[in-house]
């Protein structure tokens, strides 16, 4: 089949529009395994934002785990686009009528002072470019009906994106041993996930890194100032309305996500 890009990105769109997810595109609008139609499904939706005036902030990386990549049959992680539009304040209350069906992770985002342009980047140049770290509260989203998703959904859907929060102590990479970071996030006082940094690519460095040398070869490379969600530390969870998440990584402090009840309520 031929992939209809412009009908996924309308069908996208439309989700957004009115809070109604749509079928999964795979298959339908975009062949099976067709990544390249799904980056430029994302790309078209990405312009639509920056022309009505949202600024790109950063990225964030998904597919990090291993084990759901094998669930996906992928071998390498995705990347979506971050805008102003979707930063939240840490414990500002989120309209949770802004999102269709949202769920919570932990993570570790990277904020930078330098350009990564070079291709060919080395560790010593990633390292060198990292101004801070702060914990992070991605709430992830899709526009896909009931979390029906492939690689191919989820890419066209800006990696299932929706909104983040950043933590407000920064931290310097060397006062904090990334792949050993433990992680809990709380709900009421209880955990309902934990991890820790070795679960994001045994490294969150190590996702960074695949990224930057990604859109570097693909000429749109990170620049400073830009923000990175690194990928969760432990599994997602869905959100329940009116509640309060707390995400607490060793070495890095804490960062909440708050929800409001909805009109429904």
């Amino acid at each position: 089949m031929k992939a209809d890009i412009e009908g996924a990105n309308r069908e996208l769109a439309e989700a957004r529009s009115t809070g109604k997810p749509c079928p999964p595109l795979r298959g339908r609008l975009l062949p099976e395994g067709d990544v390249e139609s799904a980056y430029r499904v994302q790309q078209l939706q990405a312009r639509a934002w920056q022309d009505r005036g949202e600024r790109r902030v950063g990225a964030k990386i998904g597919l990090t785990s291993r084990v759901v990549q094998e669930a996906f049959g992928v071998f390498q992680p995705d990347f979506g686009v971050l805008t102003d539009v979707m930063a939240v304040g840490d414990g500002v209350e989120v309209d949770i009528d802004r999102l269709l069906q949202p769920r919570v992770e932990a993570e570790i985002a990277f904020v930078l002072d330098r350009d990564l342009d070079d291709p060919q980047i080395t560790t010593v140049d990633l390292i060198r470019a990292v101004d801070h770290v702060l914990p992070a509260i991605e709430i992830v989203d899709s526009r896909i009906a009931a979390w029906d998703i492939s690689i191919v959904d989820t890419v066209a859907d800006n990696a299932s994106s929706g909104l983040f929060v950043l933590g407000t102590s920064p931290r310097r990479l060397a006062d904090v041993d990334l792949r050993l970071c433990g992680m809990v996030l709380e709900h009421a006082g209880e955990p309902v996930s934990v991890g820790a940094g070795a679960a994001c690519l045994g490294n969150p460095l190590l996702a960074l890194h695949w990224l930057a040398g990604t859109l570097a070869r693909a000429g749109d490379p990170l620049r400073a100032g830009d923000v990175v969600l690194s990928g969760a530390l432990g599994p997602m969870v869905s959100v329940t309305p009116g509640a309060a998440y707390e995400a607490r990584i060793s070495g890095l402090g804490s960062v909440r996500a708050c929800f409001s009840r909805g009109e429904s309520a």
